[in-house]
């Protein structure tokens, strides 16, 4: 074969040195132009870690055995012979920013799990099931083998004191739901490498959980990410990119206020050795293995509520304001009669709650106890508020609506751990005014404590400060770990928890819309007002598939349901990489082995170049 010259730059010759020129042959393989590139260089080094990148391509050739024309190189190619692992600046939820090396030749699923793997922390994918760890001075024992080390694990794991007023007001936040579907067009595509999708060595970037489905967290491991998830979710709620009620926020203040003063003299311990993962941590350690037999049931009989409600539906002019109605609730359907004699004939209407929308209207001050439902129905979503005599009544039956929107009976084992999470966030609204000195403490930030929207509302701190403290008083007798699970539990309750957005046009549709993306279903969203009008179960999907001539997006649900958009804020590969991603972690459990599956990852959420 004819030899030719081929044009090579080496990263280590520096930015100003001209290209290498070698003579090749189209048989020469990957692994030869590599050997002579380095033997031109006459650089002593370990090459080892090097590989060659095809800059017009914007690919690696990692293929040692292919030659120059299986590859498609021939003499007008750019290539750089640079190393795979390259310094990386990673932001982490704390705010912490720590600068570490990062594969940039991996598909970034891979390289986050490398990263994930050494902070013992899984933000991006979620969760690397394993053993346990083996500890070391209550820390895994990588970070104790040094004093480097284990000051990184232990700055790791505490929560950061909240930065200075100013710096807290500088900090972006969102304003519409537009604003924050625009956010979400900046995750990097998994199935690309980090240089393919122009990062370069040194940039600073955002490692934060994508994925609101937790598994196989391991207490006495997972601090680290504990305390993460901890801090990603009190900046989610600060910066009000999760909407939350002036009752809810007081308590999170508490909360906050709380673990930053304990987290000073106390370490995070996990209380429950058995807690085997965040949903049980977040149900404040009530929840038993799920396995575990149900010996306490009394019957034989799915168990069943019946109580005296009042029903108020908005946009139905036949009924005007709350009206009082007998209720049962069998299965997953509420059905209500005129009076509790009248049960035993036919129900006025019957509503079935699987796949409907769950939300609390409550003000324990104001002793005012609704639940808002949107129920799927063939034009939309019907609203519909339930309103309950006191707190006791509105548990069982705000439990039983969570847990009929997810398909579960009230036989199902988490129903008595449901009823006493909300009892006890209930407890936490409730004042207690104390005439104790701390009422006055002058050391509280309440810029850090309490969102934008309600330091306008009580721009006094002499307003402020008081009632942080008096919730406060419910909460201070909390430990750190049961601390931090209680913030955690009362954020995976509020109505946005975990819920991304992504402009979409649907189609035949002449406007805009939004799509939600929640960890088990998908929202259609009216984007000038913000109601929900439809929304649409990952169970009830039979498969989707992707357009990528036309980037559009098409879902066949069951019951011949079939719905198509294209993408407005982000490229169609987020939304499909959501959506897959969830899927993918619907399939793992605590069986799962210590083994990710990384190929079935990418057959449900790469696009045709990953396939």
């Amino acid at each position: 074969m004819a030899a030719w010259d081929l044009s090579v730059t080496v990263e280590e010759l520096g930015p100003q040195a001209p290209p290498l020129k070698i003579s090749v042959t189209s048989d020469l393989h990957i692994g030869g132009v590599i050997l002579r590139v380095v033997e031109k260089s006459q650089i002593q080094r370990d090459w080892s870690d090097h590989a060659l990148w095809w800059e017009q391509k914007q690919q690696w050739l990692l293929k040692p055995s292919w030659t120059l024309d299986k590859c498609g190189i021939h003499a007008d190619a750019r290539l750089c012979l640079t190393s795979q692992h390259k310094p990386l600046r990673l932001r982490l939820p704390s705010g912490i920013t720590l600068r570490l090396r990062a594969c940039f030749s991996s598909p970034v699923f891979r390289s986050v799990t490398g990263i994930c793997r050494l902070l013992s922390e899984h933000l991006f994918i979620c969760a690397l099931a394993g053993s346990i760890p083996k500890l070391a001075n209550g820390m895994p024992a990588f970070f104790a083998e040094a004093a480097e080390t284990e000051a990184v694990y232990k700055m790791l794991v505490v929560s950061q004191p909240a930065p200075a007023p100013e710096t807290i007001a500088k900090l972006y936040r969102t304003t519409n739901i537009t604003e924050k579907a625009h956010i979400n067009s900046r995750w990097l595509d998994s199935s690309r490498s980090l240089l393919q999708q122009g990062v370069k060595e040194n940039d600073k970037l955002i490692l934060r959980f994508k994925y609101y489905t937790f598994h196989d967290i391991v207490p006495q491991a997972d601090a680290v990410r504990v305390t993460q998830l901890y801090e990603q979710a009190r900046w989610a709620v600060l910066l009000e990119d999760t909407e939350c009620t002036e009752e809810e926020m007081m308590v999170f203040a508490a909360l906050q206020y709380h673990i930053g003063k304990v987290s000073l003299t106390e370490q995070f311990v996990a209380s429950c050795p058995a807690m085997e993962d965040l949903d049980s941590a977040l149900q404040c350690l009530e929840v038993k293995m799920e396995g575990e037999s149900m010996s306490t049931q009394e019957t034989m009989t799915a168990p069943e509520l019946h109580d005296y409600l009042k029903i108020f539906r908005p946009k139905r002019l036949t009924l005007k304001g709350y009206k009082q109605y007998w209720f049962t609730f069998k299965e997953t359907t509420i059905s209500y009669f005129k009076s509790k004699e009248e049960s035993c004939k036919e129900p006025i209407q019957q509503m079935s709650l699987k796949g409907c929308e769950v939300a609390p209207d409550v003000s324990v001050a104001g002793q005012k106890f609704c639940i808002r439902l949107l129920i799927p129905g063939p034009e939309g979503m019907n609203e519909v508020y339930l309103r309950c005599e006191h707190e006791q009544q509105y548990s069982r039956w705000m439990a039983a609506c969570r847990l009929a929107s997810k398909g579960k009976t009230l036989a199902d084992s988490s129903f008595s751990s449901e009823v006493q999470s909300i009892q006890s966030f209930l407890a936490m609204q409730k004042t207690t005014p104390s005439t104790n000195t701390a009422q006055t403490d002058e050391s509280i930030n309440t810029h850090s404590l309490v969102s934008p929207r309600y330091q306008k509302k009580y721009k006094p701190k002499q307003v402020l400060t008081p009632r942080i403290l008096e919730a406060y008083q419910n909460v201070a007798q909390l430990s750190l770990t049961d601390a931090v699970q209680r913030f955690l539990q009362i954020w995976q309750a509020l109505p946005d928890f975990g819920l991304a957005y992504i402009v979409v046009r649907f189609k035949g549709c002449r406007k805009d819309e939004v799509l939600g993306i929640a960890n088990n279903r998908l929202i259609r969203i009216d984007l000038s007002v913000g109601d929900v009008v439809k929304t649409w179960r990952y169970n009830t999907m039979r498969q989707w598939n992707v357009n990528w001539d036309i980037k559009q997006v098409a879902i066949e649900f069951d019951g011949n349901v079939n719905i198509a958009f294209s993408c407005v804020t982000a490229d169609c590969k987020i939304v499909h990489e959501y959506i897959g991603g969830y899927i993918f972690m619907s399939t793992r459990g605590r069986e799962q082995s210590n083994t990710l599956n990384e190929e079935l990852f990418h057959k449900l959420t790469g696009g045709h170049e990953a396939l």
